[in-house]
């Protein structure tokens, strides 16, 4: 008796939310647990006290443990998601900082305080203002992944600084990408280039990309793991350039070419321009700063998240389409930009001969009409629902790939963030 009753008074000093049993149910990650018939010897007052009752048979006391499992996933799910929003405001803050970091010397420097004002003005309106997640992936995956030690102030905040690293090679990869695209907007803005009316926004990208090294030489220019960061940031940036070529490739502007929209080539695309640097990269850093330069463990992380990133392309190429250009940021154009996406791919396995010559007459095209047209096409096709099962069996296959190749890495590591994209509406 003296032994449980020192087991909820723990309880209650964790979380008060506990003390609520006349609710009679816990919500908890493992879906909702009922209390009164797995708790019988439990009588709880309005005060509320516990008083207890005679002993209980075995299986009993081992529902109570699940409880107390549950109850433990509980509060730490939360204790997660609370770390999660601090570490957001932080980071946002982090920013400005690092803004003047990169322009303040600059700025008092005569010769060249013209160009600092510039690149500073290229910085605030280009790398804060989107989701921030690969950023911010950097940050959790460093919680999961260091020891005690390792979770100091200092090292998170050069995991932050290396987030930003990433939204700096974001911004760079899209002020380019919108001027090769013609893009209009941008995260509900018009894009750099129509905002300065001109090619000075390749210089401007240029910029957002040196501006990565400076403050990698800055923050952890001393630390052992530096040249690996160095390294696994230009291997990214090459892995992305030479998916964009292959993008541009199979895009050609005023061409609709449908042989060369296969599903090898959208595969290779995907993989090339968006999962290294979406997935793969975040989650490098955090692991060499920890330690881990396993060429196997590497691998391992690189076989799950090319499969999460080639997941979350997916559902951005349906988005385009089927989203909300409230809700995604953007108005999407992949139609008429004649891109190699889901979508298109999908289609041309499904069409008839006179399907196909609907897309190859309207796709690629800026007319409303024939965009309208390539659309209802994909509702006749039903490509909602092909979409919709895809993500299923995906998620499905994710799961596998995590329980088959995660090795010594953090198994929930991997889960969080795929349970982050599935089912994402932005």
């Amino acid at each position: 008796m003296t032994a449980c009753t020192s087991i909820f008074a723990q309880l209650r000093r964790a979380n008060t939310s506990f003390c609520r049993l006349s609710r009679r149910s816990l919500s908890t990650r493992s879906g909702t647990l009922p209390l009164t018939p797995v708790l019988p010897f439990i009588r709880v007052t309005a005060s509320p006290r516990y008083h207890i009752l005679p002993p209980v048979p075995a299986p009993t006391r081992s529902g109570f443990g699940c409880i107390l499992r549950s109850f433990s996933s509980y509060t730490s799910s939360m204790s997660l998601s609370e770390e999660a929003d601090k570490d957001a405001v932080q980071f946002g803050k982090l920013f400005e900082r690092l803004v003047d970091d990169l322009t303040s010397d600059d700025a008092a420097n005569p010769e060249i305080k013209d160009a600092a004002a510039r690149f500073k003005q290229v910085l605030e309106y280009n790398v804060p203002h989107g989701k921030r997640n690969r950023g911010l992936s950097v940050v959790s995956s460093f919680r999961f992944l260091a020891n005690k030690s390792q979770l100091t102030d200092v090292n998170i905040e050069r995991a932050m600084v290396l987030g930003w690293c990433i939204e700096l090679l974001q911004a760079y990869f899209l002020v380019s990408d919108d001027m090769m695209d013609q893009s209009k907007t941008r995260r509900g803005n018009p894009c750099w280039y129509l905002v300065v009316k001109g090619n000075d926004a390749i210089n401007d990208s240029f910029y957002l990309k040196a501006a990565i090294h400076k403050l990698l030489k800055k923050y952890i220019g001393s630390e052992p793991y530096y040249v690996n960061i160095l390294e696994v940031f230009h291997e990214t940036n090459y892995q992305t350039i030479v998916g964009q070529a292959l993008d541009l490739i199979t895009s050609t502007e005023n061409e609709c070419s449908l042989d060369r929209y296969t599903q090898q080539r959208y595969d290779a695309i995907v993989k090339w321009k968006t999962a290294f640097y979406s997935f793969y990269l975040p989650v490098a850093l955090a692991m060499y700063m920890v330690g881990n330069d396993s060429k196997d463990a590497h691998l391992n992380a690189k076989t799950i998240l090319l499969q999460m990133g080639h997941f979350f392309q997916v559902q951005d190429d349906f988005l385009d389409c089927f989203g909300d250009p409230a809700t995604i940021g953007k108005i999407g154009t992949d139609i008429q930009e004649n891109k190699c996406g889901w979508l298109v791919v999908q289609a041309l396995k499904l069409v008839n001969a006179e399907q196909r010559q609907v897309l190859k007459v309207n796709y690629g095209k800026e007319d409303p009409g024939k965009v309208k047209l390539v659309k209802d096409l994909y509702r006749e096709l039903d490509l909602e629902g092909v979409f919709f099962k895809y993500e299923e069996e995906s998620y499905k296959s994710l799961m596998e790939t995590i329980d088959s190749h995660c090795g010594s890495l953090p198994k929930e590591m991997f889960i969080a963030y795929a349970k982050r994209i599935f089912k994402r509406k932005k």
